[in-house]
């Protein structure tokens, strides 16, 4: 049986962000070079590690100053400021306030992290991964709670780096600032 994905690959359909806008409420998908990708609801343990996550990078914002704005999914991620792309990063972080307006960011965060499941892994693995290099995002962090590893992609810095739930995982935007994924393993069920 063919799917709609498969139906709209053979058919070369071109999605916008207008088709994003257009979904129903509760809907949710990311649009990338005008393919649609649907998504699934999160589990409790990427929830957990999302507010988790939040907390912390929200915190060191808060105490350092500065112009960075930190933002859980949904949020809106128009990553190449047109109408063929459109992610919703689980976190993202942005330096530049001329990228932000009520809808959400225009052009490439700084920082992006995505919790991997297993509906999203290729998603977030490679399509993402290109797509955030590519569009200019500064560090990719990809959080693997199944594999219990944390994939850090400085893209300025060209590096890559694996660490686990064990080790403290430094930020490549921010010289001082570190997470400590051991008191995040909490969240792993």
């Amino acid at each position: 049986m063919i799917g709609r994905k498969e139906m709209d690959e053979m058919s070369g359909k071109v999605y916008t962000v207008r088709d994003i806008e257009a979904l129903p409420e509760g809907k949710r998908a990311e649009l990338i070079d005008g393919q649609m990708y649907e998504m699934a609801s999160p589990s409790r343990t990427h929830q957990g590690l999302l507010v988790a996550l939040l907390r912390v990078i929200s915190n060191y914002i808060e105490e350092k100053g500065g112009p960075c704005e930190v933002y859980p999914a949904p949020f809106a991620v128009y990553i190449n400021n047109d109408e063929y792309n459109y992610v919703e990063p689980d976190v993202v972080v942005i330096c530049n306030e001329d990228k932000l307006d009520e809808k959400g960011c225009h052009g490439a965060p700084d920082w992006a992290i995505e919790i991997v499941s297993p509906s999203s892994m290729k998603m977030d693995r490679k399509i993402k991964l290109f797509k955030y290099r590519t569009a200019g995002v500064r560090e990719y962090w990809i959080v693997d709670p199944a594999k219990r590893t944390i994939e850090v992609h400085c893209f300025f810095e060209n590096e890559e780096k694996e660490y686990t739930f064990q080790d403290i995982v430094p930020t490549g935007i921010y010289e001082d600032f570190a997470i400590d994924f051991s008191k995040l393993i909490k969240f792993i069920r």
